[in-house]
């Protein structure tokens, strides 16, 4: 009995080492195949009410290859974007960015009517466009679409439209055209486009026959 009890005891024992090992190396496993990036966004120190409902996009390779790596992260903030801003502003300068005053920031048009803040950052290889704006319900319908009339006890959509929306897009600095000169529009650079006009067209002294 004595011995019985012995093999069960360091087997239990067995079983929980394996158990306890088990966890860590999978979160590190995990941890390694994840993009660095995310990571290091995950550090940042920012309250829990400005990082609600965080969604990671990623495209492209690691290592460049045809395609450098997109990195992108959307959230929502249970505040407006005035006072959402500098919080993240803050914890990106705390973890070694550096503001990027560049001249195409931001790199595409955005929305001027929602009151927001977009800054560019820059640390190491990488760079970081920081979007906050304050969050929107206006949805415009189609012109056909037939009105659609409110229904008892619905809450209006206004009261949905709290708080701010996050984005944050991070680029290798070898494929952000704005570490570096842009490409000329000169026409000069395009080549010569051939002439489509035929001044000495051999058919234009025939005569239709008649049919």
């Amino acid at each position: 009995m004595r011995e019985r009890r012995r093999v069960r005891v360091a087997v239990v024992v067995m079983i929980s080492l394996l158990v306890l090992a088990a966890l860590p190396l999978y979160f590190g496993v995990r941890a390694a195949m994840r993009d660095p990036v995310f990571n290091s966004l995950d550090q940042l120190d920012v309250p829990a009410w400005a990082t609600v409902n965080t969604v990671d996009d990623v495209s492209g390779s690691r290592w460049c290859l045809e395609e450098c790596r997109y990195r992108e992260r959307t959230a929502q903030s249970e505040r407006a974007a005035a006072e959402t801003a500098p919080v993240y502003e803050k914890a990106l300068a705390a973890e070694g960015w550096q503001p990027w005053k560049v001249q195409f920031c931001p790199d595409l048009p955005v929305r001027t009517e929602l009151p927001g803040r977009y800054t560019c950052w820059k640390r190491d290889e990488l760079t970081l466009d920081l979007w906050v704006r304050d969050a929107t319900c206006t949805i415009e319908a189609a012109p056909d679409a037939p009105a659609v009339e409110p229904t008892e006890g619905a809450v209006p959509p206004a009261a949905e439209c709290k708080g701010s929306l996050v984005s944050i897009k991070v680029r290798n600095a070898i494929a952000d055209d704005r570490t570096g000169p842009r490409p000329s529009t000169d026409p000069s650079l395009t080549g010569v486009d051939p002439d489509p006009i035929f001044s000495d067209d051999p058919l234009d002294d025939l005569t239709p026959s008649p049919s």
